[in-house]
């Protein structure tokens, strides 16, 4: 491991020293080059296009990358590939998948031969009712002991894979104001682009407020702006941040109140500050399972740390149930069979207890170990995720113009290691701002769901990164003459 270098009490002196300073996107060569994907135009504008080089196809319009999307084929430009270990990924939205202390065996075989005749048809589009009712006796365990009303198999529909989920439901909104946060997970954007008939209504949460969802304020904008519909990751998606106790409470009471409440709970079991083994869900304070239009989508991906068996679920009323079980039919028709069948052991009560108290043991190791690594090169993070596996890392305090998100991501690939730009978790549908007036310019997101040992690679790669800086600005010189060129 490279050795730590404290610069903790000199980034603020160095960076105000720096002169330079970028303003627009038009002097970025990495923020031009983000531009220059298709979907990453501001919409609406002419866009001049070399027709040989740059074929378009009549009537498609990209709907723009994911955060994950993009950072993947720009670290592949620059050499990464899966299998290359010298490569840190902080970019990806996955946990690690191999065994952890104190977790149950990882699944390593599945045997067709005891999943009856019918195993290798096509699954129903809303999912093997099995695992339905198991999801719904899992939740009613957790979250629901002693309410009257309880979770069924009509309650649940099983998709392919998280985005799947969103896309269901997304499909059967019709034409409304739909609430959404800034900073928020990246795909809410390809959604809200994708579905015109909804209607984008943003609230910026501020690292002053801790990223802090003020329930008041939403109630207040529900009745000024006419919003129908509220959509949120919790825990959140970037910055790891939970909404928990009386405020989800308030937050269903909200949906009781005629307004929809679409909440992303991936992250459920990523609890570092609650009492261990405690997860969230606001399943816990829905009165009516089949009246109270409170939808959670959640699934294997993060929880059961098994995002390549793309098996997830929808848990909303019996109504909703339904019209997603439709769309699912001409959409993407429905999750994996066989995987389905074989998720069924993993929703047993007692293996999901064990589990989820060792998952929060291991990943709440790994984030304290990244923090304490961070600091001491001087990058301290303001707000401490108290959930989720992600750090929201503000670079403001670096000098120009590696204070810039999307800069410091390819000035990172250039020492092996992948980020998220913070730019991917400004949800703005149309992208018009100039992305040095975005909330998110100045962050990166990191992910510790990686193996330790990756993560330290990755950190060694932050501190060369670093370390170089802050030589060439104690040397007098200019850090724009050796950030931001030669992008591969």
């Amino acid at each position: 491991m490279a050795s730590q270098k404290k610069h903790s009490a000199s980034w603020q002196h160095l960076a105000s020293s720096v002169v330079k300073d970028h303003k627009h996107e038009d002097e970025s060569a990495a923020h031009k080059l983000f531009r220059s994907k298709p979907g990453h135009q501001v919409k609406g504008q002419a866009v001049h296009k070399d027709a040989e080089k740059d074929p378009q196809v009549i009537g498609v319009e990209s709907p723009g990358s994911t955060g994950v999307l993009y950072c993947s084929e720009r670290a592949t430009a620059n050499g990464w590939t899966f299998e290359n270990e010298e490569w840190a990924n902080f970019g990806q939205g996955a946990p690690e998948v191999g065994p952890i202390p104190g977790g149950s065996d990882r699944p390593s075989m599945i045997d067709l031969s005891k999943m009856g005749a019918g195993i290798n048809e096509y699954a129903p589009a809303n999912g093997v009712i099995e695992l339905r009712q198991a999801i719904a006796d899992l939740y009613n365990a957790q979250y629901r002991v002693g309410k009257k009303s309880q979770y069924t198999k009509d309650n649940v529909c099983v998709v392919p894979g998280g985005r799947a989920g969103l896309t269901r439901v997304a499909s059967v909104i019709t034409d409304v104001f739909v609430s959404y946060q800034i900073p928020e997970y990246t795909a809410y954007d390809q959604m809200l682009s994708s579905f015109k008939r909804l209607v984008a209504i943003p609230t910026t949460l501020a690292a002053a407020d801790s990223y802090h969802l003020n329930v008041d304020k939403l109630r207040d904008s529900i009745k000024e702006q006419g919003l129908s519909v509220v959509v949120a990751s919790n825990p959140r998606n970037p910055t790891g941040q939970v909404i928990k106790g009386d405020e989800l409470k308030q937050l269903v009471e909200i949906a009781q109140g005629g307004t929809t409440m679409v909440l992303d709970e991936f992250y459920s079991w990523y609890q570092y500050e609650l009492e261990e083994g405690a997860s969230v869900s606001a399943a816990e304070y829905v009165d009516d399972v089949n009246k109270d239009p409170v939808v959670l989508i959640d699934g294997l991906t993060k929880n059961w740390r098994l995002p390549g068996w793309r098996v997830c679920w929808v848990i909303g009323p019996k109504p909703l149930i339904g019209a997603l079980s439709q769309a699912g039919g001409s959409l993407d028709g429905g999750a994996n069979h066989v995987l389905q069948v074989a998720a069924l052991p993993f929703l047993k009560l007692d293996r999901v207890k064990q589990d989820r108290i060792a998952l929060q043991r291991h990943f709440k190791m790994k984030r304290d170990h990244v923090l304490a690594r961070l600091e001491k090169m001087g990058l301290k993070v303001a707000v401490k995720p108290t959930a989720t596996f992600y750090i929201w890392l503000d670079l403001s305090q670096l000098p120009s113009p590696l204070n810039s998100g999307l800069v410091f991501f390819e000035e990172l690939l250039k020492e092996k290691v992948i980020v998220v730009p913070g730019i991917f978790f400004d949800i703005n549908p149309s992208h018009r701002r100039n992305l040095f007036d975005s909330p998110c310019h100045t962050f990166v997101r990191l992910s510790f769901g990686p193996a330790l040992e990756e993560l330290d690679r990755g950190l060694d790669g932050f501190e060369r990164l670093l370390t170089k800086i802050h030589k060439v600005v104690q040397e007098g010189g200019d850090v724009h003459d050796i950030v931001g060129k030669d992008l591969a």
